[in-house]
């Protein structure tokens, strides 16, 4: 009899590197991958496979995969019907609009009346053709113009839409290098901006942002075996998710100013805390944010003694919190 196996598809390109030291973070151990398409992984019961992003949210649709890691834009950008797990809070981008920095429209909106004005077409190289195409239409400008009808999407082997002069063309790639010959705008993800401005392109819209996202088949969600697998991997995921923004804090305490730092120091559940060899002293531990560590460091420095900081490896979510986010 086969093992079982869960299918897990994971991004190359821009995620690749955030996905594999999200893994290793996560106790998995990935071997191969700078080889090979099909890595393995020191879980037996999973099996991996590497594939471009664009394309993991219609695979793990259609069951060749049972859980992906893709960005947010691909799932919008394809419309797949998956289950959205967990915003893994990496590969953070901007979908934006921009246009040649001499264009000085102010928006979407400007951009259009301007072109439509001077009878000029409106031409603009993005590889999220659908994204791009409701964007663009739900604009009130061009629904003045243009009512009900469709950007045209053209790409090397169909053209739909009725609305031949609104374009939304297919980019492979390089595509802030396609105006001004090739288009008048462009949609594409930027991260800081600098490759725009470089290319002497400015943005005028923001269509959305978007980071790593886990996502399930939804039928493997309703298969006991893959269910529980696929909680598993993302107790793991979200232990390092949360182990990011937190620290572990011990400190030794009087037992006079026990109370006054209990009152006023957070924690998962609640401190840890224990009596020293010494008498009339306390250890405390206890797991807290980073931001709540500088509003408290004022207070520890005056009443703690032999504090140590350092960043815990997992915070491990309750069992029963991530089986109701999965529901």
């Amino acid at each position: 009899m086969q093992a079982k196996r869960l299918r897990f598809a994971i991004p190359k390109g821009s995620l690749e590197q955030e996905t594999l030291r999200l893994l290793q973070e996560a106790y998995y151990e990935v071997r191969g991958a700078d080889r090979s398409y099909r890595p393995s992984i020191s879980d037996e019961e999973v099996q991996l496979k590497i594939l471009r992003p664009q394309e993991i949210p219609i695979y793990v649709q259609e069951g060749f995969h049972d859980l992906g890691i893709t960005g947010f834009d691909w799932v919008a950008e394809t419309g797949a019907d998956v289950e959205v797990l967990q915003d893994l809070e990496y590969g953070r981008v901007r979908l934006v609009m921009a246009v040649p920095a001499w264009d000085d429209s102010r928006d979407l909106g400007d951009f259009l009346e301007r072109r439509i004005r001077e009878k000029k077409p409106v031409r603009i190289s993005t590889e999220y053709l659908r994204l791009t195409s409701r964007f663009v239409a739900s604009n009130p400008v061009y629904r003045k113009h243009f009512g009900e009808a469709s950007p045209t999407i053209v790409t090397p082997w169909f053209r739909i839409g009725e609305n031949d002069r609104v374009g939304v063309y297919l980019s492979f790639g390089a595509t802030e290098a396609k105006p001004p010959e090739e288009a008048d705008a462009i949609v594409d993800n930027t991260e800081t901006g600098r490759t725009l401005e470089q290319n002497n392109l400015r943005v005028i819209e923001q269509i959305m942002v978007s980071s790593a996202a886990l996502i399930a088949n939804k039928d493997a969600m309703r298969d006991p075996w893959k269910r529980e697998k696929i909680l598993d991997i993302l107790t793991m995921f979200r232990g390092v998710i949360e182990s990011r923004k937190r620290v572990h804090l011990f400190l030794n305490v009087r037992e006079e100013n026990l109370e006054e730092l209990l009152s006023s120091l957070p924690a998962l559940k609640a401190p840890t805390v224990s009596r020293l060899s010494t008498p009339g002293w306390y250890a405390v531990n206890t797991v807290l944010a980073k931001g709540e560590l500088f509003r408290l460091l004022p207070k520890i420095r005056r009443i703690a003694q032999g504090f140590v900081i350092h960043e815990p490896d997992s915070v491990l979510p309750d069992v029963s919190e991530v089986q109701r986010d999965t529901k």
